[in-house]
């Protein structure tokens, strides 16, 4: 593996940064205070190619590599986590899963306009009584003639409001021998009759961005909607978890940065006892551990996108990625206030905002319990990953960067 990044990596990184820090930073704080997303934020991404950043020029996207996706979550994140989960909804979840099992018809007609910002997508997977247990999910699909007809509640889904379309998981098949066995899951309009969509507020954190509901009645969705075959739900959404969990990763490292830049401009200010605070060695301590979990997340979703570019599985990769970047993302921003001290007890100073940020990636994309539970299977040898029918494609320049 090269740890070097590529020049292309360096556009990207630089791309993305001069973005978040020059239009988002400035009016973060009062997004964040009305709880509102700023109206400019899905159609700039679009505009700079960032939605459709790893997806293959034929379908639309810029056809960068997924080192190039986990560089613009850390830099999207570095200013605030609702830009980060623009990417892993609309990305990860949706495009990134449309690349992996869609035909080829449903590139051309769905993926198309996602990679390209001209649509923009959602997962929507959680509901009211099923989180991690995402196998007993209780939403339905009947078929009907040509169409399945969708009923059910789907809660905590990110871009709920913004979306157009969204990747769906149903119960279609009730007779299985596992619960696991009879889920599917389709690209849904969420323009369609029987769609109802509505905003959650007073959230802890990640105010400045859009999570809601969406309820499903009697939605009549064509079969020519559907991703893989009937019954295969179940391993297609895992397989999308693995591309969001990556971008909570890489989003989570960028935190831990930001945590870990704020703390050292302080530490260097603020003065006790006749000296920067930065002499302190407890405040040493805080930050040389902010120093070396930034360098062993960014680490590990490195090795994860590496794994991606190889078109190699990386359940694994991801899932101990996701764990300790989100993890030790809470801590470095709860230590961040500590040094702040009172000040960082206040929304004038990002801390505050990015502890409540962070608190949230440490349930969301499968809690860190799940995550785990994932890695002592796997070290137990309780685990061991089947070949999926539709793998992720690997990162192939020449392919990627191709015109249709």
């Amino acid at each position: 593996m090269d740890f070097a990044l590529t020049e292309e990596h360096r556009m990207v990184q630089k791309m993305v940064r001069d973005f978040a820090q020059k239009e988002v930073a400035p009016i973060i704080k009062e997004a964040d205070r009305k709880q509102e997303m700023a109206d400019f934020v899905l159609p700039r991404m679009a505009e700079l190619g960032i939605l459709g950043i790893c997806i293959p020029v034929k379908y639309g996207g810029q056809g960068m590599d997924y080192i190039s996706l986990g560089l613009a979550c850390e830099e999207l994140e570095a200013v605030d986590t609702t830009l980060r989960v623009v990417m892993s909804v609309h990305t990860g979840l949706c495009s990134m899963t449309l690349l992996q099992w869609g035909t080829e018809e449903q590139k051309r007609r769905l993926l198309v306009p996602l990679a390209r910002g001209e649509k923009i997508g959602a997962g929507a997977f959680t509901e009211p009584g099923a989180g991690s247990d995402f196998a007993h999910i209780q939403a339905t699909g009947r078929r009907d003639g040509e169409d399945f007809i969708l009923n059910g509640e789907k809660m905590w889904i990110s871009l709920a409001t913004k979306a157009d379309y969204a990747m769906v998981t149903v119960r279609t098949l009730f007779d299985t021998e596992k619960p696991s066995q009879g889920l599917t899951s389709f690209i849904v309009d969420l323009h369609s009759p029987g769609v109802t969509v509505g905003d959650i507020h007073g959230k802890l954190g990640v105010r400045a961005g859009s999570t809601g509901w969406i309820s499903f009645q009697d939605v009549r969705v064509p079969a020519a909607n559907m991703l893989g075959e009937e019954g295969e739900g179940f391993k297609i959404t895992m397989s999308a978890f693995d591309n969001g969990r990556y971008t909570v990763a890489a989003g989570a490292t960028g935190l831990i940065r930001a945590a870990l830049e704020a703390s050292v401009a302080y530490a260097n200010e603020r003065r006790t006892f006749g000296k920067p605070i930065g002499e302190h060695q407890l405040i040493q301590a805080k930050i040389a551990r902010m120093t070396v979990d930034y360098e062993i997340a960014r680490l590990l979703y490195l090795k994860a996108g590496w794994y991606k570019n190889q078109g190699m599985r990386n359940t694994r990769e991801t899932s101990a990625a996701k764990w300790f970047a989100t993890e030790r993302s809470f801590t470095a921003a709860n230590e961040a206030i500590q040094i702040h001290g009172a000040y960082g007890f206040s929304d004038e100073y990002d801390v505050e905002r990015y502890m409540r940020n962070a608190r949230g990636a440490v349930i969301y994309e499968g809690s860190n319990e799940i995550q785990q539970l994932i890695q002592a299977s796997y070290a137990l040898g309780q685990r061991k990953d089947k070949p999926l029918r539709c793998e992720m494609p690997p990162y192939d320049e020449t392919e990627w960067l191709e015109e249709a």
